[in-house]
C-alpha cells in the first residue's frame, strides 16, 4: 500500500479531473471495457492550481529520504547493499537510499514469478484488465502528483515533459492495451464451417517475463512490466537505477490498485545477477527491454548461448539506439524547421532515443534558418526543472555527463571538421548541465554524425543543392546503422514521396514536417529496426501479441463414425 510510505501524509487531493477531459463512458455489458481515450495533458501554467499543488508535492519528495527495498511476493527486502537516488540537477542531493538485489534475490524474484503464474495466467481477462484500468485512474487520478513529482526530482524532466511522460503516457499504455488485447480476442478468430467450431485461446508465455527498463521514460518502465502482465505473464522487473523514485511509487501503485504479490518483481540493482541468474534460467519465457543496442546485443548473445537449456524459445523484444534523422529539402519552411530541430533535439535534454540528431540541411537555407535556431535557442531556459520556465534540464547522471562532454571536447579538437554554432560548455558544479549545443559538420560521415550521444547535441551537416541530388542525399541518410525516427521536411510533394520511398527502412517512425520524436500511444505506435530494435511497435496491439502463445481449438460438434469416405462405397 502506498500508505506504507510517508508519502501518504501528503494529503494529495484528485486533482486529475480537469473540466476539460472527456467523461469516461462505462458499458454495462461484460463484453466490453470502458470507452478510452488518450489522456489529457496538464499544462501547469505559472501561478496555476494544478503547479502550486505540484510544487508542493515536488518540496515534500525533496524534504524527505526513502529507503526503498527489493519488493518480491509482495514482500520487502533490505539487503544492505546500498545505492543512493540523486536528483540529477543538484547531484549532492541524495532523495533515496535503495537497496540492491544479489544472485539471491534475483532467484526469488524467478521463483516468485513462476508461482504466481499457476494462478494469475488462469486469471479471466476482465479480472487482469480491471486492475491495470485501476492503476491508470490511480496515476492520472489521486496518485498524479505523486508520480509526477517523482519523475521531475529524479529523472529531472521538467513540468510538461514529466507530464506528458509519467502520467500521460503511462495512462495511455495502460488503458490503451486493455482495448488491444480485448479486440484480439474478439477479432481474431478463426472461421468455421458447418459442423465445426473453431477458436483461438490466448495462452501466457510459459516462464516468466523478464522486463528490463531505462532511465528516460517512466511510462516506459512501467509498459515494459504491465503489457506481458496484462496478457496473463508474470514479470522480474530489473528497473534503472537511475530512476528509483518514480520506478519504486509505480510499483506501489501496482500494489494499491491489487495486483497480486509476486505479479510483478521489484529487483533494483546492477546488471549481474540478472545476466547470471535470470538469463540462463531454463524457465525465460521472454525479456522485455528498452536501453542500448550494445545492452540489448549483448542480452541476445546471451540467451543464444544458453538455447539448448530453455524449455522454450524466449521472446526477444528490445528498443534500442537511435540516431534520428531530419532531412531538409529546399522548398522546406524554415521557421518550422527550426521549432522541430530544437524541440526535437533539446526537450529532456535529447535524451529519448527519438531525440533529433543528425539533420541535412540545404546550404541555401542555412543563413535565414541559423538567424531563427539562434534567436529561439536565446528564449530556451536551462536550470532546476523544479521551475516552470525550465526547457533543458541535467542530464541523468555522471556517466552521460561526461560522454555528452567528450564528444563536445572532441568538436573543439577538431575546429576544421567542425564548428559549433551554438553552445559548447559544460558544468557539473550543481547538477550535470550540457549546454545545448548546435555543431555544424562538414562530412555526413564524421563522429557526431553517426554515434548516438543521448544528449542535448545536434549535429547539421550543410549539403549544396545545386552539387548533390535529393536522391543521392538521402542515400547518404539512408546509409546508417539506426532505423528508429526521422523527419522530412519538404513542400514538394513529389520530394517527399522519393523520400518516402528512399527512407522506406531508414526508421520505424517517419515524420513529416514535424520533429522526430513524441509518438503518442494508439497514434503513432512506436519501434525501429537494424540496431534501433525489433520493431514491436509498442502503443499498438502488435507489441501484445508477443506476450501471447495462441493456441487453436478445433470442436467437432457431430464426429464421423465411420471409416471409409462416401465416394469409397
Amino acid at each position: 500500500m502506498l500508505a506504507t510510505t510517508r508519502v501518504s501524509n501528503l494529503k494529495i487531493k484528485n486533482s486529475s479531473r480537469s473540466s476539460t477531459r472527456p467523461k469516461r463512458t462505462i458499458h454495462t455489458s461484460i463484453f466490453k471495457t470502458p470507452h478510452i481515450e488518450n489522456e489529457p495533458v496538464k499544462e501547469y501554467r505559472e501561478g496555476s492550481k494544478e503547479t502550486k499543488e505540484l510544487l508542493s508535492v515536488v518540496k515534500q519528495l525533496r524534504d524527505q529520504k526513502l529507503d526503498i527495498p527489493i519488493i518480491i511476493g509482495g514482500k520487502e527486502i533490505r539487503t544492505g547493499d546500498i545505492g543512493h537516488a540523486r536528483i540529477p540537477h543538484e547531484h549532492k542531493h541524495v532523495l533515496a537510499t535503495y537497496h540492491r538485489a544479489g544472485k539471491k534475490e534475483m532467484q526469488m524474484a524467478i521463483n516468485s514469478a513462476l508461482e504466481a503464474r499457476q494462478k494469475w495466467e488462469r486469471t479471466d481477462f476482465y479480472t487482469r484488465a480491471s486492475i491495470i484500468l485501476r492503476i491508470a485512474d490511480l496515476i492520472s487520478g489521486p496518485y498524479r502528483n505523486v508520480i509526477n513529482a517523482s519523475t521531475i526530482l529524479g529523472q529531472s524532466k521538467n513540468f510538461f515533459q514529466s507530464e506528458i511522460d509519467s502520467i500521460c503516457e503511462t495512462v495511455d499504455f495502460a488503458r490503451f492495451n486493455v482495448k488491444y488485447l480485448e479486440w484480439i480476442m474478439q477479432n481474431q478468430q478463426p472461421e468455421s464451417i458447418k459442423g465445426v467450431w473453431n477458436r483461438l485461446s490466448f495462452r501466457a508465455l510459459e516462464g516468466f517475463v523478464l522486463a528490463v527498463s531505462p532511465f528516460n521514460f517512466t511510462a516506459i518502465a512501467s509498459n515494459l512490466c504491465l503489457a506481458p502482465v496484462l496478457c496473463g505473464n508474470t514479470v522480474v522487473w530489473k528497473n534503472s537505477e537511475s530512476s528509483m523514485l518514480s520506478n519504486y511509487y509505480l510499483m506501489k501503485v501496482y500494489e494499491e490498485a491489487g495486483l497480486p504479490p509476486g505479479i510483478i518483481n521489484f529487483v533494483p540493482g546492477t546488471h549481474e545477477p540478472m545476466m547470471e541468474t535470470a538469463i540462463p534460467h531454463k524457465e525465460l519465457a521472454g525479456i522485455h527491454f528498452t536501453g542500448s543496442t550494445s545492452a540489448f546485443e549483448n542480452l541476445w548473445k546471451n540467451v543464444g548461448q544458453n538455447i539448448n537449456h530453455y524449455r522454450s524459445f524466449p521472446r526477444l523484444v528490445g528498443e534500442t539506439g537511435g540516431k534520428d534523422f531530419v532531412a531538409v529539402h529546399p522548398s522546406a519552411d524554415e521557421r518550422s524547421l527550426a521549432v522541430a530541430l530544437i524541440r526535437g533535439a533539446f526537450e529532456f535534454a535529447g535524451q529519448k532515443c527519438s531525440a533529433a540528431s543528425r539533420a541535412y540541411v540545404p546550404k541555401g537555407m542555412w543563413g535565414d534558418l541559423e538567424t531563427m535556431l539562434l534567436e529561439m535557442m536565446g528564449h530556451i531556459h536551462m536550470g532546476n526543472p523544479e521551475k516552470v520556465s525550465t526547457f533543458v534540464n541535467a542530464v541523468i547522471n555522471r556517466n552521460a555527463y561526461d560522454k555528452c562532454a567528450s564528444y563536445i571536447d572532441h568538436v573543439k579538437e577538431n575546429p576544421k571538421e567542425f564548428e559549433i554554432v551554438y553552445g559548447g560548455n559544460y558544468d557539473d558544479s550543481v547538477g550535470y548541465f550540457i549546454q545545448p549545443t548546435i555543431v555544424i559538420s562538414k562530412s555526413p560521415h564524421s563522429k557526431l554524425m553517426r554515434e548516438e550521444i543521448f544528449g542535448p547535441i545536434l549535429t547539421i551537416h550543410l549539403y549544396d543543392e545545386n552539387a548533390q541530388t535529393w536522391e543521392s542525399l538521402l542515400d547518404t541518410v539512408n546509409e546508417h546503422q539506426y532505423a528508429l525516427t526521422g523527419s522530412i521536411f519538404s513542400h514538394d510533394i513529389q520530394a517527399t514521396n522519393v523520400a518516402i520511398d528512399k527512407l522506406r527502412h531508414a526508421c520505424g517512425n517517419l515524420y513529416l514536417n514535424d520533429k522526430p520524436t513524441g509518438a503518442m500511444v494508439n497514434q503513432q505506435p512506436f519501434g525501429g529496426s537494424r540496431k534501433s530494435g525489433t520493431n514491436d511497435k509498442a502503443g499498438s496491439y502488435l507489441n501484445l501479441l508477443r506476450w501471447m502463445s495462441p493456441q487453436t481449438m478445433k470442436t467437432t460438434l457431430i464426429p464421423p463414425t465411420e471409416v471409409l469416405y462416401p465416394y469409397m462405397k
